[in-house]
């Protein structure tokens, strides 16, 4: 009992306790906008009972935490060897995707196992994707260019599966952070905007010619002329921040939910201004700002080039993430059903960023003498 108690307490000692805390908060935020945006009020407007969305939203961050300190408590050998294992793991779950798969509005993303109800691969394939290929790019070879190689054999089958689910949202964000660590990694920059170029020529080659990826064009002409039709969502979602004002409608008072499905996932920033005003989501932006610069001070101050690159590749993450979710909210960006991390409900998309978040408190606790 002793042994164990130590352990806690050296955790406890070594853990960055403002990101804990911070990360905490983020997640019981994103639990308290479940409860007054898809629940509380809207059960009693309804004259029903049912707190569905709340209670599911509870249990997924309860084993969010659980899943956070569990990673960040690992010793970092461990951590390294359990996230190769858990990423092919991931992978193989990818690959069943296209025959076990559930199929919603056109896509096949999901899987629903008897042992594991319907979760979405990707998202647990994310952070241990970054930490496999931060080991790759830290890979010690006389042959300058062989560990990009090794990369990007490493993310073609990840990308083509998700091409043909079709999810163009998540391709886009995993070939980003891969181009962000291949920069960090110390890579000619002639080469970098070569491999840069490519990607670009192959994403644009699929939309323009390949039938299976003709709804990315779609949206892309329905981004681009307002007067389509085709963007009602995006129209609906940019129209409820406008309508919260600074301030807000109060709690409750949001209709976004009732026009937009998914709203409480894809949406969640526009949920939050029309209720509470753009003044929260500027206050929550700026949580996340705060978090993003706790991380870098850490990596400045880290000597090995593998856990810089972990750590980069995971605030690159949860950064891109934030910036396409907030771009599509504010029709900067065309629609992607992308979620906000810590915030958005789902399942899948909790438990990635809670290994994400573990991962970070690892790296960054305060390493014994």
């Amino acid at each position: 009992m002793n042994k164990y108690l130590d352990g806690f307490y050296d955790w406890w000692k070594n853990i960055d306790k403002f990101l804990l805390f911070l990360i905490l908060g983020l997640f019981l935020l994103g639990l308290f906008f479940s409860l007054v945006s898809t629940s509380l009020i809207a059960s009693d407007k309804l004259d029903t009972k049912s707190y569905y969305f709340f209670f599911k939203h509870s249990v997924y961050i309860t084993l969010a935490i659980v899943i956070l300190i569990m990673f960040s408590f690992l010793n970092q050998k461990i951590l390294t060897k359990i996230s190769l294992i858990l990423f092919f793991f991931a992978l193989l779950s990818l690959f069943l995707v296209p025959f076990l798969g559930i199929e919603v509005k056109g896509s096949k993303r999901w899987l629903d196992l008897i042992f594991l109800p319907r979760f979405q691969p990707v998202e647990i394939l994310k952070p241990f994707f970054i930490v496999t290929l931060s080991l790759m790019l830290t890979f010690q070879n006389k042959r300058l260019y062989f560990k990009y190689f090794l990369s990007t054999l490493l993310i073609l089958p990840i990308l083509m599966l998700l091409a043909y689910q079709p999810d163009i949202g998540q391709t886009l964000l995993i070939t980003m952070v891969w181009l962000a660590l291949i920069f960090v990694s110390g890579i000619n920059i002639l080469v970098f905007f070569i491999f840069f170029l490519l990607s670009g020529s192959v994403v644009s080659y699929l939309v323009i010619f390949v039938p299976k990826f003709q709804y990315i064009k779609i949206r892309l002409l329905a981004f681009l002329d307002a007067n389509s039709g085709n963007n009602y969502q995006a129209e609906k979602a940019s129209d409820a921040i406008i309508n919260g004002g600074f301030f807000g409608k109060g709690i409750g008072e949001g209709t976004l939910n009732s026009k937009v499905p998914e709203a409480h996932t894809d949406y969640i920033v526009s949920v939050i201004a029309e209720e509470f005003g753009a003044i929260i989501v500027i206050g929550i932006l700026f949580l996340y700002l705060i978090f993003s610069y706790k991380v870098i001070k850490k990596i400045n101050i880290l000597n090995e080039d593998l856990l810089k690159l972990i750590l980069v590749g995971c605030l690159s993450l949860i950064l891109l993430q934030t910036f396409i979710h907030v771009g599509v909210n504010i029709r900067l960006l065309p629609t992607t059903g992308m979620t906000l991390p810590f915030l958005s409900y789902g399942g899948s998309s909790i438990v990635s960023t809670a290994i994400l978040s573990g991962i970070i408190l690892n790296l960054t606790k305060r390493k014994l003498d």
